[in-house]
Parts: structure tokens; C-alpha cells; sequence
């Protein structure tokens, strides 16, 4: 049996209830090392995106723009270094490949794709914190919970640089 997670901060966080993932009802070491693996995946999907498009970034906000990704880079280094021990201490191997990275040629591209990879790991933490709480892993749902503050902060940051852009 599965349950939405749809609650009204999730519209805050500019999600839809398509965004939010079901969660199910108990999940076990295994499922949860996988998904934990899965949202690894990702935050180093985050670190190349931010390395790659911080290099290759061109035009008038080129130095902003730069400083901002660069910045971002050790939150995401922190996270994936806390997922990487978590799933070791629940008895399964980190992964060592990212999620695809989207291949950008423009700062508004680069800054969209952010957002929607941002938006994505929101909604994703979001479903484990939930997971969490029915593995019976407290330290793990704070800590997650800690991990969405901080990707809801880039999210917001990106959100603001977008409003208002040209095109």
C-alpha cells in the first residue's frame, strides 16, 4: 500500500502532487540503500552540473553566476559524503555514478536545469524522510530533513535569479 505525500509546504516549494512520490507503507535495509543510492546518484550528478556549467558559463552574469555554482559545490560534496556513509553503515556500497548530467549552453539553460534537478531532489529527500521514519531511523530523518533545508535554500536562490530574466 502506498500514501501520498502531498502537503501544503510542498506547494510552497513550487511542487505539484504529481511531483510528490508515493511512499510505501514499510521499507526495508535493502530498498532503502537502493533509494539512498539513488539520491547519491544525484548529488553527484549536482557537483559535476555545478563544476561543469561554472567552466563553461559565458556573458554579463558569467562571474555571479560562477561564484554561485562554485559555492554550492560543498554543500553537495557534504551530502553525498553523508549519503555515501549512511548506505556503508546500513551494509550496502555507495554508488560512484551520477545521474545523467544535461548538457547546457546558456546561463538561463544552466540555471532551469538546476532548479528542476533541485525540485527533484527536494521531492526525493522528501519521500525517504519518510522511509526513514518507517526503517525506525530518526538521526537519519533529521538529517535529512537538514539535507532538504539546504537544497530548498539553492532552489530558492536559483528561483530568484530566474525571476525577471531576459527570455
Amino acid at each position: 500500500m502506498a500514501v501520498r505525500t502531498h502537503k501544503n509546504n510542498d506547494v510552497q516549494a513550487g511542487l505539484t502532487a504529481a511531483d510528490v512520490p508515493t511512499v510505501p507503507a514499510a521499507v526495508g535495509s535493502d530498498q532503502l540503500i537502493q533509494e539512498l543510492n539513488h539520491d547519491l546518484a544525484g548529488e553527484y550528478q549536482a557537483i559535476l552540473m555545478y563544476v561543469q556549467y561554472s567552466a563553461c558559463l559565458t556573458g554579463p552574469f558569467r562571474d555571479s553566476l560562477r561564484s554561485l555554482f562554485q559555492r554550492e559545490i560543498t554543500d553537495e560534496l557534504r551530502h553525498a559524503q553523508y549519503l555515501a556513509d549512511k548506505i556503508a553503515v546500513l551494509g550496502g556500497i555507495p554508488t560512484t555514478g551520477p545521474r545523467p548530467v544535461p548538457q547546457m549552453d546558456d546561463p538561463r539553460g544552466m540555471l532551469k536545469a538546476f532548479l528542476d534537478a533541485e525540485r527533484e531532489t527536494i521531492a526525493s529527500y522528501k519521500m525517504r524522510v519518510q522511509q526513514a521514519d518507517t526503517f525506525g531511523d530518526i538521526g537519519l530523518r533529521v538529517d535529512l530533513e537538514n539535507i532538504i533545508a539546504d537544497e530548498t535554500r539553492h532552489k530558492e536562490d536559483i528561483e530568484r535569479i530566474l525571476t525577471g530574466w531576459p527570455g
